[in-house]
């Protein structure tokens, strides 16, 4: 498995997990992969987004939009390499990176979505703990849509 040690995606960060999923071949790019989990998320998925948005605009944080194009699913790409790619911004609350690798093997491989977050005050302590519920049970659904029985591993 391809560990975090090229370039550290969010020095500082405070809060992390991690989900992996088989798939069966390994020949798709990291940024394909998050595009194919993030541009269609299901139903449930694009409203609660769009609840989020609403209510974050009132606070003054940053939207974000489920769609295609120059990013993944709204998240602008910072990274994009043949075995990871890196998603994410900063924000006045909380930066975050969503780092997404492949491990490629003779029998497919492993997609792995890290989550990681490094929160800069207290509204960002907030803010995750409200989210970290939904989103523990949004990336394996997103997963589904590459991989086979995604799986919290951190």
């Amino acid at each position: 498995m391809e560990q975090l040690t090229q370039t550290d995606p969010l020095p500082g960060a405070d809060w992390r997990d991690r989900f992996e999923a088989a798939i069966p071949s390994a020949d798709i790019r990291p940024l394909e992969a998050a595009r194919q989990m993030l541009d269609h998320p299901p139903l449930w998925v694009s409203r609660l987004m769009g609840l989020r948005n609403q209510i974050v605009k009132r606070l003054g944080l940053r939207p974000v939009s489920m769609v295609a194009g120059a990013r993944a699913g709204g998240f602008p790409v910072i990274e994009d390499g043949p075995n990871r790619a890196v998603l994410g911004f900063d924000d006045r609350h909380l930066d975050f990176r969503i780092v997404v690798d492949i491990a490629r093997s003779d029998h497919g491989g492993v997609l792995g979505v890290t989550t990681l977050v490094k929160r800069n005050n207290l509204l960002g302590y907030v803010y995750l703990a409200a989210v970290s519920p939904f989103h523990r049970r949004i990336v394996p659904v997103t997963m589904a849509a590459i991989g086979r029985d995604p799986k919290r591993v951190v």
